[in-house]
């Protein structure tokens, strides 16, 4: 009987620890396929300010005096690890960033497009002389300028909006776009949209009931979408001293689950979540994210030629 374990993990936010046990999750948990899908980039630059005596000066976590070489390496390490993007400027060239954002957007679309070259460079020296195969897609939250070189890479393989072969017996349709959120994120779309989406892949596919619905955004009330309800200024909206919350997935990952019952669907965009649920026959995970404290959150999933045999969620 034919196996196939996969580890599944998403929102590692430009984490490099986090990526780093993405890449050793493959043995460390004997996984011959590994998926990474979707948030792959961070959402801050962090500014490490040098001033005229050559020390450098940092506000990460608290404002923070860098004397030497070793300490600068240490800062950006953990800058880094914890998913922002270490960004050695001069007080100068922070005020000019602070007065144009489109100048500031540009200096951190550029730090996101270096650290995604970084990773592919990692992964395809590390993955060069095995049989994993690995999956590193977008989400909603990662612009449109990393996937080229995604799609340049030799030993990463990006399966956003194609349908994949896993093993030869499972397929995998894979979408890193969002319905709308509160922050107009790049690959945020309509419900529309997003269902077309589906739609157009779904029309590819050999067997639904035997496929993988790679969707970033989980199925709407489903458990899997659970957020804070938040109000125009984007804070929490409390009742009795309690943070109020709401389903934010989408109707329409949840009306094609419904409606083709697949194998699995696979999501994530809620960090704080990490379930697993039941929408008919299918099984629809989310692992979580703890990627600012360097955890790397995710799912080990077994099948066999009859299907789905386990899963389990892991964490390290």
């Amino acid at each position: 009987m034919s196996k196939t374990r996969v580890f599944f993990c998403t929102d590692i936010h430009g984490s490099n620890i986090c990526f780093r046990k993405f890449l050793g999750a493959a043995q460390f948990y004997n996984a011959n396929t590994i998926i990474c899908s979707g948030d792959l980039t961070g959402k801050l630059m962090v500014p490490i300010v040098q001033r005229t005596d050559r020390s450098y000066v940092v506000r990460w976590p608290i404002e923070k005096e860098i004397k030497n070489s070793k300490e600068l390496e240490e800062v950006e390490t953990l800058v880094s690890n914890s998913g922002y993007y270490p960004y050695r400027t001069n007080s100068e060239e922070v005020r000019e960033l602070m007065a144009d954002k489109d100048k500031e957007n540009a200096v951190i679309n550029h730090l996101m497009i270096e650290r995604v070259k970084q990773w592919c460079d990692l992964a395809d020296g590390f993955l060069k002389d095995k049989t994993t195969k690995c999956y590193l897609s977008p989400g909603n939250d990662d612009i449109q300028e990393i996937d080229p070189i995604l799609n340049e890479a030799h030993f990463v393989l990006n399966p956003e909006a194609k349908v994949t072969d896993i093993d030869g017996i499972r397929e995998m349709i894979t979408l890193g776009y969002s319905n709308p959120t509160p922050w107009d994120l790049p690959r945020d779309t309509t419900e529309e949209q997003l269902g077309n989406k589906i739609e157009a892949l779904m029309s590819q596919v050999k067997d639904p009931k035997n496929i993988l619905l790679n969707v970033h955004v989980p199925p709407y009330n489903s458990g899997l979408d659970t957020a804070p309800d938040l109000d125009e200024t984007l804070k929490p909206k409390m009742y009795d001293g309690n943070a109020l919350t709401k389903p934010v997935g989408s109707t329409a990952v949840r009306a094609a689950i419904e409606k083709y019952q697949p194998l699995m669907g696979l999501h994530g965009h809620i960090h704080e979540i990490k379930a697993a649920v039941k929408i008919g026959r299918t099984v629809c995970i989310n692992g979580g994210s703890e990627y600012g404290e360097g955890i790397l959150r995710g799912a080990i999933i077994d099948f066999d030629d009859r299907g789905l045999r386990s899963y389990q969620f892991v964490a390290g």
